[in-house]
Parts: structure tokens; sequence; C-alpha cells
């Protein structure tokens, strides 16, 4: 598994619809894809929110991309990311 923060931007049809149910939508979509989601944050400034997941792989990535812009009308712009821990012992073995 891999980690990816997903940072959502909300269009003004999208905040109609908030609401514990689609986020409950948007974690099973998450299980459906053979991932989970670690945690869902609010945010102030030019994101809006967070999602830190771990997936697959980048197929499954992109599939989740697209699929919540479908369910939520968020768009989402997606980075991978390691640990710290992760990204010394990658640099150790250059």
């Amino acid at each position: 598994m891999s980690t990816f923060f997903m940072f959502g931007k909300y269009s003004s049809e999208s905040l109609k619809g908030i609401s514990p149910k689609r986020t409950d939508k948007t974690l099973k979509l998450f299980k459906k894809l053979g991932g989970e989601v670690k945690s869902i944050y609010a945010l102030l400034g030019k994101k809006d929110l967070v999602l830190i997941v771990d997936l697959p792989n980048i197929e499954q990535v992109m599939k989740a991309s697209v699929a919540l812009y479908k369910l939520t009308g968020i768009s989402f712009s997606t980075v991978p990311a390691v640990t710290v821990e992760e990204f010394d012992r990658m640099m150790a073995e250059q």
C-alpha cells in the first residue's frame, strides 16, 4: 500500500451535499478500490479538505479521484507521501 494526500476544493454545488452520509459513501468507495481512508481534515486556505489515504497503486488513486468527483463534485489534486523514516532510508541507499 502507498499513502497519498488528496487535497480537495469545493465547488458551490458540492457545498450543498456536505453530510455524514456523503462521508460514509466516500469511505466505502475507498474500501471498494482496495484502500483505506486514514483521516480526513477540513482546511482553511487554498484547499478546503485533505484526505490521507492508503491505496494499492496509482491506477486506484486515479480511479478514486474521478469517482470522488462524480460522487461529490469536489475536485482533487493528489500527491504521494512517504514517512520521514522511509525517506531517510531511501536516501541512505543512495
